[in-house]
Order: structure tokens, then C-alpha cells, then sequence
């Protein structure tokens, strides 16, 4: 695979994400809210790159692609917990006839997204457990390896504080414009 190839596999590979995100969740910017999981995620991967002394070759882009599946994984997860969370919020609201206020839209932020902190740890653990000993190894084909695991353990590492932390952040400011547009209208 050349640098060509990988100028539309990578392009390719983001459009389908996209695409998939699109056809689940069918609002433009629950997708994106997502898919902000990849730049965090890229940055964990080059951060551990640029420790470990690599450049960057068709195989650390090969690790980079896995991440980008990893990482929208782990956002989807949280992403429907928070929905959940958010819908129950305004069933509760509209059978108790009161209106969804910023202080219940936290609380049911914060209650979708520590339903998934487990979730999404043991998915990061697990993943970074089983790529250790790719990273450390040696012997024939460990050099090629090594380059394809080494950017999805930096990339996860990173991933899950955006996961845990920034996304239901912006869930809930979404939701706040949201709610403040709907109270707002006649």
C-alpha cells in the first residue's frame, strides 16, 4: 500500500464511520459529537509515537485506522447512554408535567455517563492489555507490529479522558441549546 492508497483508504474509512454513525443515531450532531472522539485519540497515538522515536509509515496509518474504529466504539457507548438518560429525563418531566430544566438535564448527564465509566474502561483496558505485548516484543514481524499497536495504546489512553470527560461535557451543553430553544419558542 502506498502513500496514494492510503490518501483514499483513509478518506474512504472516515466516510463510512460517518455514514454507519449517521444511519444509527440519525441527527448530524450526535455524529459529530463522535467523531470529535478521533482527533483526541490521534493525538494520544502521535504523542506515543513521537516518545517511542517512530516515523510516521503505512503501518503506524494502518494502527491510526484501527484506532478511528476503537475510538468511535467507545463514543457510540456513551453516546447511548446518554441519550437514554436524556429521554428518560423528559418522560419523567412530561408525566410529572414540569419542565426539563438545566439542573435535571445535568443530572441525567451525569447519571448516563457513569453508567458507562465501566463499560468503557474494561473496552480500553482490554485493548491496551492486548496490545502491550505486541509493542514489546521481538522477533520476526515484531518491528511492523509494534508500529500498528503503539498508535491505538496512545490513541485509547487518550480516547477514554475524551470519552469520560469532554463528550458528556458536550452532550450536555448540546442539550442546554436545545432546551433553552425549546423554551424559547411559542
Amino acid at each position: 500500500m502506498s502513500v496514494l492508497g492510503l490518501t483514499l483508504v483513509i478518506p474512504f474509512t472516515l466516510a463510512i464511520i460517518t455514514l454507519l454513525l449517521f444511519a444509527n443515531f440519525r441527527h448530524f450532531a450526535e455524529v459529530f459529537l463522535i467523531l470529535g472522539t478521533l482527533p483526541l485519540g490521534l493525538v494520544g497515538g502521535f504523542w506515543l509515537m513521537y516518545f517511542a522515536g517512530y516515523n510516521f509509515s503505512v503501518a503506524v496509518s494502518v494502527g491510526f485506522i484501527a484506532l478511528a474504529g476503537v475510538a468511535v466504539e467507545i463514543g457510540v457507548i456513551m453516546m447511548v447512554y446518554l441519550n437514554k438518560s436524556y429521554h428518560g429525563m423528559l418522560a419523567k418531566c412530561a408525566s410529572d408535567s414540569i419542565a426539563p430544566t438545566q439542573g435535571l438535564l445535568l443530572d441525567s448527564v451525569v447519571d448516563g455517563a457513569v453508567l458507562r465509566v465501566r463499560p468503557v474502561m474494561m473496552t480500553a483496558v482490554a485493548t491496551i492489555a492486548g496490545l502491550i505485548p505486541i509493542v514489546i516484543g521481538v522477533g520476526t514481524g515484531s518491528e511492523v507490529m509494534s508500529r500498528i499497536a503503539l498508535p491505538m495504546v496512545g490513541g485509547m489512553l487518550s480516547a477514554v479522558v475524551l470519552t469520560l470527560l469532554v463528550l458528556p461535557c458536550a452532550y450536555y451543553l448540546w442539550r442546554c441549546r436545545s432546551l433553552a430553544v425549546s423554551a424559547s419558542a411559542p
